[in-house]
């Protein structure tokens, strides 16, 4: 007796495990897999490199922002030196700290009343853009440095930067002067700075270090006086000769000061002013922020073709703000390619290890883009002519009003994260930023958050409130063994209603009543009303990878491992109010006329309490 209960234990324990190990494989089977875009599938062949991106985002958008540029600016136009600023700073312990400065520097820092009241009032308004001017210096001193040391230009010459934009490469002055050393059209031309449509070399940091180094070295020949040096930097060398000839013919800048340009008066006293806040700044209490990169990390490579930012922060996994940081001096955020000459490109060198371990993979990807490149469809609904139908868009309404927000996306049966980001025009890396996305796996039916500029009329079509429109999105295979090609088909639909007539939902949907009747196959203007009519269909490619990691996500390998709908039917029980078209918004990816084939209704009638299989 005994023994034949613990055989039926055992067999019933076995039973069991059999059942666990059934439904584990069964539940392994049915998970979804997730379909890569072409971008996500190079990517999953690169060859990784363990460092981690060091560039802080915080860091990046002080080095981006103009708001010091603009206040230090007007600081130095404006501030009036003659007037006394009530801030602790004994005068004797001032003259002690510019003797100091003095002794170890080729310029004259001599004690006044003028620069005293300048130096207090940085320290009263402006403790905290010193703290940020402090952080960015740790990147960009060291370049000045090493060039300034080269053509023996007094290093203290790199706080004229500080003067002149704030360290922002991307400032612009409103004469035009541009980049950390402020050099106008026709200077930077002099210089042999390259400046056209693509690139302005007044806004990279080393090749504008060395042209100022150039003009520098030049004044000095000229005046051999650094003071005067710097005056000429500011207002041009004909305007300081003027107010020597003024001064009756005094060569020192303290005696000449009077008679130069108002802005000028105040120039030489702010560099010194700036000069003694970095040295002073931990005994006035300034806490400098700290650059998390500095320029040793990082590297340049040659590009071989023209490339944009947006492809290589997707390829990099980088936010393009750290590749406009790193490469200011390209203008559209795009890498040109001319002839002869080589462009270079400024990275982390944890990214430069990526870029140069898979530039084939990287270059081909770029090709591929150029070639399948068009116009996105929601820039296209902003520029289209108001009235007109655009391709890919035409059941859209363009209007003109677009508003900055948040959108939410639904994921579909065949989305992933390259092909929503084409759709909004962003980057994968804001997507999985936004959305607290560890990989590019995305859930069927998962909702994502996408900040971007947003067209009202597009949002209104998406998620129409009156309109009973039903948005679906098919796939067919395109005979192409050579490029495996893909033709993926979104269609949006619409119930006819009582009081619809073909005119009417073509002005609905900025569309045509000829269009309308293509799409359907209409031979006539009549239509039934509950007729579902198809008002929009927007057909792109998308190449399929070519890479073992993509084919077992083929979807034919999809269909084989997914169960049959049988298995995933469900029964619904129609309640008082309920349509087909309410129901079908109750399941991600089921319209009206999959329920009633699924349930042989030949038209919309159903009652309550009717039993409704559905289906996927």
């Amino acid at each position: 007796m005994i023994v034949r209960k613990i055989s039926l234990a055992v067999t019933a324990l076995f039973s069991v495990s059999v059942f666990a190990q059934q439904s584990a494989e069964l539940s392994k089977e049915i998970k979804p897999e997730v379909k890569l875009s072409y971008l996500d599938s190079i990517k999953s062949t690169f060859k990784k490199d363990d460092l981690a991106s060091k560039v802080d985002s915080l860091w990046m958008n002080e080095l981006v922002s103009l708001d010091i540029y603009d206040d230090l600016t007007k600081d130095i136009q404006t501030i009036n030196k003659d007037v006394t600023v009530d801030e602790e700073l004994p005068t004797e312990l001032l003259k002690e700290r510019l003797a100091a400065m003095n002794a170890k520097s080729p310029f004259q820092i001599e004690y006044n009343q003028g620069l005293e009241n300048v130096i207090k009032s940085f320290l009263k308004n402006r403790k905290k853009s010193f703290s940020r001017l402090m952080a960015l210096s740790e990147y960009y001193f060291p370049i000045f440095e090493e060039t300034f040391a080269k053509e023996k230009v007094p290093l203290e010459i790199k706080y004229l930067a500080v003067v002149e934009s704030a360290l922002n490469p991307k400032a612009v002055s409103r004469m035009g002067a541009t980049g950390l050393w402020q050099f106008m059209y026709g200077t930077g031309k002099q210089y042999a700075l390259k400046i056209d449509s693509y690139i302005d070399e007044r806004s990279d940091p080393l090749k504008a270090t060395a042209a100022c180094s150039d003009y520098l070295s030049r004044m000095f020949n000229i005046f051999n006086d650094w003071e005067l040096v710097l005056a000429s930097y500011n207002s041009g060398p004909g305007n300081v000769t003027k107010a020597i000839r003024r001064s009756g013919g005094k060569t020192g800048y303290w005696d000449i000061r009077n008679y130069l340009p108002k802005e000028t008066q105040g120039y030489v006293p702010a560099f010194y002013a700036t000069m003694y806040l970095f040295e002073y700044h931990k005994e006035h209490g300034i806490n400098p922020e700290r650059a998390v990169v500095k320029n040793f990390e990082t590297d340049t490579i040659a590009i071989k073709n023209e490339m944009s930012f947006k492809q290589i922060a997707d390829l990099l996994d980088m936010p393009q703000s750290q590749l406009q940081l790193l490469n200011p001096s390209y203008k559209l955020n795009v890498v040109p390619a001319y002839h002869g000459e080589q462009n270079f490109l400024r990275l982390p060198k944890d990214k430069i290890a990526t870029f140069v371990s898979n530039e084939d993979k990287i270059y081909a990807y770029v090709k591929y883009e150029s070639e399948n490149k068009s116009i996105p469809s929601r820039l296209a609904m902003k520029i289209a002519p108001k009235g007109k139908p655009v391709k890919e868009t035409k059941s859209l309404e363009v209007q003109k009003e677009i508003q900055k927000d948040i959108e939410f996306y639904k994921v579909r049966k065949g989305d992933n994260l390259g092909s929503i980001a084409d759709k909004y025009n962003v980057n994968i890396s804001d997507l999985k930023k936004w959305n607290n996305l560890k990989s590019n796996a995305i859930a069927l039916g998962k909702t994502l958050k996408i900040k971007s500029d947003i067209d009202s009329s597009a949002k209104a079509v998406k998620e129409p409130k009156a309109l009973p429109v039903i948005e679906k999105n098919t796939e067919e295979a395109v005979a192409s063994a050579e490029d495996n090609d893909k033709v993926s088909i979104q269609t949006v639909e619409y119930v006819v209603v009582a009081g619809d007539n073909l005119g009417s939902i073509a002005k609905k949907f900025g569309t045509t009543i000829a269009d309308l009747k293509e799409l359907n196959d209409l031979t006539s203007n009549n239509i039934g009303l509950g007729k579902t009519l198809v008002v929009s269909k927007i057909v792109t490619e998308i190449q399929e990878p070519v890479s073992t990691a993509i084919a077992s996500n083929s979807v034919e390998s999809f269909k084989k491992k997914a169960p049959s709908a049988k298995s995933m039917s469900e029964d619904y029980y129609v309640k008082k109010g309920d349509s087909l078209y309410s129901i079908s918004k109750k399941y991600p990816g089921v319209t009206i006329s999959d329920i009633k084939k699924w349930n042989g209704i030949k038209d919309e009638d159903i009652k309550p309490g009717m039993k409704l299989k559905i289906n996927g």
